[in-house]
């Protein structure tokens, strides 16, 4: 099989900009250049498009537009969030996962290696899922030695093996024991609904272009009713005082129109995904011997819809497989489970008891402009190079 297009299956690193959303952000590229914080008319309309798209979020996720912050993205918002709560608060405590993305990951172990927190990280289990009792273990002594309030940070939808937590569970844990929860919402902002009047959390963020937005524009949900933080950027008054800076406005503008598309269109977009992912799976069981799946990801209607890891048998081309598929023209992440020498690998997959480090691990990750066509003809080129290695 041959292809002359190229098939992108990598939308959970990032998505396609929707012409929808350029359309929209045009006039802020061009004709309303003026500066937000000026007080002149060029300024003013332009800071009236901040403030229309600050609304437009806030109304998607049923929250109040003085809790949405524009930020550069989800790891300047993950680290306004956990920063900014470990010293308003003197936190000297922090709980995650070995399955958060670095930018939560990395933050926490900084913190604790420059003396300001201790660290625990939760329990999971081999496929991925968070051991709450452990949680609510670590929560009740931390209570009991009388550290005073944690910190909690776990994502809502991992970004490599697409398992999910239940928000509501952990932040009821969270809210008996008095502790900030924080959850980074990167991968399934955009995908599904976020009911902020109901979801008992003190911190969400999203990133413009995991939802065929701009890059270099986010923000955070600050739930003003239980947290109370000091700026992380310090400069200007921007963003109420919060986050100093010229506003990126047209990322800005850019982020609440793809967000506006996402919820207008999530149940179709939902289905057509769906859809794309059951047919790899099924593809790759009925063409490849041995095919695993990790983590949740192969339970489409339970986990990250967007996301597949794929578990390939062992063999001579697995450190080769990602430059294999680039070479046919498509697009996808992965890497090992070795985590030894250079090839550090992935520290989620590193993370699950019981991987073999010798098998091939490729993410494919979906999109709404993915068709069935593209799945075909890359679960045909896997199979097909497995192929040619097994009669070698």
């Amino acid at each position: 099989m041959t292809r002359s297009a190229a098939v992108y299956l990598d939308n959970a690193a990032t998505t396609k900009l929707d012409p929808e959303v350029l359309d929209a952000m045009l006039p802020l590229m061009t004709e309303q250049f003026g500066n937000p914080s000026s007080i002149h008319s060029h300024g003013r309309a332009v800071r009236s498009a901040i403030e229309k798209a600050r609304k437009t979020v806030a109304s998607l996720l049923n929250t109040s537009p003085a809790e949405i912050f524009f930020m550069s993205g989800g790891t300047e918002a993950d680290n306004t969030a956990i920063r900014s709560s470990i010293e308003t608060y003197g936190l000297k405590h922090a709980i995650t996962s070995p399955l958060e993305h670095h930018a939560v990951l990395h933050t926490l172990q900084h913190l604790e290696k420059q003396g300001i927190i201790q660290l625990s990280l939760v329990n999971i289990d081999e496929k991925g899922h968070i051991d709450l009792a452990h949680l609510e273990e670590v929560l009740r002594q931390n209570k009991t030695v009388g550290q005073g309030r944690s910190l909690v940070s776990l994502m809502h939808g991992n970004n490599e093996i697409g398992n999910m937590l239940n928000l509501n569970r952990v932040g009821e844990l969270c809210r008996s024991y008095d502790a900030v929860f924080h959850s980074d919402t990167v991968q399934t902002m955009g995908h599904f609904q976020h009911d902020l009047q109901q979801l008992p959390v003190d911190f969400i963020v999203g990133s413009g272009h995991k939802f065929h937005g701009p890059k270099g524009v986010g923000f955070l949900y600050v739930n003003a009713e239980q947290v109370k933080i000091h700026p992380f950027m310090h400069g200007g008054a921007q963003e109420r005082n919060m986050r100093g800076g010229t506003e990126n406005v047209y990322g800005i503008v850019g982020l609440a129109k793809a967000l506006e598309i996402a919820y207008r269109e999530m149940d179709e977009h939902r289905q057509h995904i769906m859809g794309l992912k059951r047919r790899m799976i099924e593809q790759l069981r009925a063409n490849m011997p041995d095919v695993q799946f990790n983590g949740d990801s192969a339970d489409v209607e339970n986990s990250l819809y967007t996301v597949l890891n794929v578990s390939l048998p062992a063999s001579d081309m697995s450190d080769m497989l990602l430059f294999s598929l680039d070479i046919a023209r498509i697009s996808a992440s992965g890497g090992s489970a070795c985590s030894s020498g250079s090839n550090i690998g992935s520290h989620v997959l590193g993370a699950l008891p019981g991987l073999d480090a010798d098998r091939g691990y490729v993410r494919f990750s979906f999109g709404k402009y993915n068709t069935m066509e593209e799945i075909d003809y890359a679960v045909a080129t896997l199979a097909g190079l497995y192929q040619k290695e097994l009669v070698k």
